[in-house]
């Protein structure tokens, strides 16, 4: 992960604390053409690990951080990552392993980030 990916990192955690009350423990950042790929460990907060015990609460939760967190994006667009990328944020695709507590979230630019920053 280079410099660009590691503050890109940051912003999503930053994004994600502000709007979820808690960001992910670890993010890492790959930019692949116009994507920015995250993976996160350490997103649940200990009251949905104690949720995830239940095959009820396991369902839910991962709907939760699944479609939920789509639509947080598409409620509060991600400016500081367009400012920080010079480019518009077009999608988010989102998933997660309750069980891991392991989630890859991927951003789709309107331009090439990859090419952008020389990677």
């Amino acid at each position: 992960m280079n410099k660009y990916e590691a503050e890109f990192s940051n912003i999503v955690r930053s994004f994600r604390k502000k709007h979820m009350g808690k960001g992910p423990s670890k993010i890492t950042t790959t930019f692949c053409k116009n994507w920015a790929i995250c993976e996160m460990e350490g997103n649940l907060s200990p009251v949905e690990k104690f949720m995830a015990s239940a095959s009820e609460g396991k369902q839910a939760l991962r709907a939760a951080r699944t479609e939920m967190v789509k639509e947080m994006y598409r409620r509060n667009p991600p400016k500081e990552m367009e400012e920080f990328l010079g480019c518009k944020f077009k999608e988010l695709f989102v998933d997660i392993d309750i069980d891991r507590d392991f989630g890859m979230s991927i951003f789709v630019f309107d331009e090439d980030i990859q090419a952008k920053f020389n990677l």
